[in-house]
């Protein structure tokens, strides 16, 4: 059977989830928050003082990554705890991979 990839001649939905999560994860402080929730959940007061930006701007970036369903949220008191949707990061992971028609071993 032979295997299907992400192409131009998919959907334009695809395509354009494709393009909105790479718009998202090309910001700087975007890309790190992945790469600092990659192994654990943290606070917000983590992911700030990892960032070193002030919270106006951590709670922007977590914003938009919550609302594309990258991050989830638990709130435990006062405090708000964000993860990775690890099943999103692997669909987009998986999708940029046959896009690009690279085979990861």
């Amino acid at each position: 059977m032979k295997k299907e990839y992400f192409n131009c001649k998919n959907t334009s939905l695809e395509m354009s989830e494709m393009i909105d999560f790479l718009k998202i994860i090309s910001e700087e402080s975007r890309l790190k928050i992945i790469c600092f929730l990659i192994d654990d959940e943290k606070c917000v007061c983590e992911i700030k003082e990892f960032l070193n930006i002030p919270q106006n701007l951590v709670s922007h970036h977590l914003k938009v990554m919550k609302d594309f369903n990258l991050l989830k949220s638990n709130k435990i008191g006062l405090k708000v705890f964000y993860s990775l949707n690890k099943n999103i990061i692997k669909k987009y992971s998986s999708l940029l991979n046959n896009f690009l028609n690279i085979k990861l071993k």
